[in-house]
C-alpha cells in the first residue's frame, strides 16, 4: 500500500485518539527513520524519550534477541533468572533499595499513587480514606482515570468523569503554594522535575531543593516522575540531580525499555515499598524476563556516564543555537529545557506548532507540537552533532520562510 492508503486504513479502523503526522515509518536506525516509500527522516522526538538510545541500538537488540531464545514471560507466579539482577541494578543506579516493576509510565504513576497512600496509612498514620497527594498544574503523568483526575488539561478530562478524589493542585514552581497545601493528611508531593508535555517547563532555581526540604520537614514523600526527564535526557541520569536532590521515590519508564519493550518501575526505600504484601498489587507482564534483559543493558549503558555527558554537551550546543532564534522580533519567543530536550515557542506569524511540524516533515525532520504554538525537540541521545546541526538548519529554514 502507499502511504496514503496506510493512513486511510488506520483512520478507518483505529480510534482517533492521536493526530499523527502523515508519515508511515517502515524502518529505523539510530537517529533516522525511513518511510514505506524510501524517504529518510531525522527523528528529533525520540518517542518522547522512549528512544533515548536511538532506534535499534545494537546492544539493546542483541540483549533482546538473546533473551528471546530463552524465556520471555513467566508472570510473577514464578521467579525467573533475570529478575533479581534487574531489581538490584536499577536500585543501585537510583541509590535506592527496592524496585516495583510495571510496564508503562502511567502504570508506574498509578503504582506510585497507591504506594504513597498505603505508606501514609501504614507508616505515617493518616486516617483511612483521607490521604492527600499534592500535584502541580500543567502536569502530565498519563491518561488513566485516576491520573486525569488531577490533570489541568481540559482535553484529558472532558467526558471522563466522575474523577478520583484525594489530590490538590498547586501552581508549578510555586514553593509557597506547595507549602501551604501540605497538611496532616498529605502523604506525598508528586512532581515532574521538568514538565514535558507542558512544553518542557523548567522550574525556577531552588524549586526542587525547596520541595525536598518541605517534604522532609513535614514527613511527606517526594515522588519524582522522571518518566520523560530521567535516564540521561537532561545531561544527568536524573533531572533531580541538577539541584543535588534525591527524592523518596523515582517513577521511571520510556527509556528504561530502550525503545524495544515497555518497561517501567517505581524505585524507593525498603520502608516505602516494604508496605506491600502478596496480592495487593501486580502486573502479569511487569518485570518479565524480556523486559529485564533489555532494561539491564540500558542500565549498563548508563553506568559509564558517557550517554549523560553526550546529552549535556550536545544539549549546550542545541540551546545555544536555539537561543539565536529567540528574542524581540525573532521567529521564536522562548526556548526552555535542559540537555537534549527543548520546548520552542513559535512567534505569531510564523505558524502554529502543528504547521511548523508539518513543514519540518516536508524537510525530512520529525518533531511534535504541543499546546498550540510550541514544538518539542528531543532527539535520540546518540545523535551526531552533524545530524543535529542539519536538523537545526531545517528549523531555521522553516522559520525564516
Amino acid at each position: 500500500m502507499s502511504a496514503r492508503q496506510h493512513i486511510a486504513a488506520a483512520e478507518a479502523h483505529s480510534a482517533h485518539n492521536y493526530h499523527p503526522l502523515p508519515v508511515v515509518v517502515a524502518h529505523a536506525d539510530g537517529a533516522w527513520m525511513t518511510d514505506i516509500e524510501g524517504r529518510r527522516y531525522l527523528d528529533m522526538l525520540a518517542g518522547y524519550s522512549a528512544l533515548n538510545f536511538g532506534h535499534r541500538h545494537p546492544r539493546l537488540i542483541a540483549a533482546a534477541k538473546a533473551q528471546l531464545d530463552q524465556v520471555t514471560l513467566t508472570s510473577r507466579a514464578f521467579h525467573h533468572d533475570r529478575f533479581a539482577d534487574f531489581c538490584t541494578a536499577l536500585a543501585e543506579l537510583c541509590g535506592m533499595e527496592m524496585v516495583l516493576p510495571m510496564n508503562t509510565g502511567a502504570e508506574a504513576v498509578e503504582t506510585a499513587v497507591k504506594t504513597a497512600r498505603k505508606w501514609g496509612y501504614r507508616v505515617k498514620g493518616v486516617p483511612d480514606g483521607q490521604a492527600k497527594i499534592v500535584v502541580a498544574a500543567g502536569n502530565f503523568h498519563g491518561r488513566t482515570t485516576t491520573i486525569i483526575s488531577f490533570s489541568t488539561d481540559p482535553e484529558a478530562r472532558l467526558d471522563f468523569g466522575p474523577f478520583t478524589p484525594g489530590f490538590e493542585i498547586v501552581p508549578y514552581g510555586d514553593l509557597a503554594a506547595l507549602d501551604a497545601a501540605v497538611d496532616d493528611r498529605t502523604v506525598a508531593v508528586l512532581i515532574e522535575p521538568i514538565q514535558g508535555e507542558a512544553g518542557v517547563l523548567v522550574p525556577p532555581p531552588g524549586y526542587l531543593a525547596g520541595l525536598r526540604w518541605i517534604t522532609a520537614e513535614r514527613g511527606v514523600l517526594f515522588i519524582a516522575d522522571e518518566v520523560q526527564s530521567g535516564l540521561g535526557r537532561t545531561g544527568r541520569t536524573f533531572a533531580c540531580e541538577h539541584e543535588g536532590v534525591v527524592p523518596d521515590m523515582y517513577v521511571l519508564g520510556k527509556a528504561l525499555g530502550g525503545g524495544v519493550v515497555p518497561v517501567s518501575a517505581v524505585v524507593s526505600s525498603a520502608e516505602v515499598l516494604g508496605v506491600y504484601r502478596p496480592g495487593e498489587h501486580g502486573s502479569t507482564f511487569g518485570g518479565n524476563p524480556l523486559a529485564c534483559a533489555v532494561a539491564l543493558e540500558v542500565i549498563a549503558m548508563l553506568r559509564s556516564g558517557e550517554v549523560q555527558q553526550r546529552a549535556a554537551e550536545l544539549g549546550d550546543h542545541l540551546h545555544s543555537e536555539l537561543g539565536l532564534l529567540a528574542g524581540a522580533g525573532g521567529p521564536v519567543t522562548a526556548v526552555r529545557g535542559r540537555g537534549l530536550w527543548a520546548g520552542v515557542d513559535i512567534a505569531p506569524g510564523h505558524g502554529t506548532g502543528r504547521e511548523v511540524s508539518e513543514q519540518l516533515m516536508d524537510r525530512r525532520v520529525l518533531v511534535k507540537d504541543t499546546h498550540g504554538a510550541t514544538i518539542r525537540l528531543a532527539p535520540p541521545l546518540v545523535i551526531s552533532k552533524e545530524d543535529l546541526d542539519w536538523g537545526l538548519e531545517q528549523l531555521r529554514a522553516v522559520l525564516s520562510g
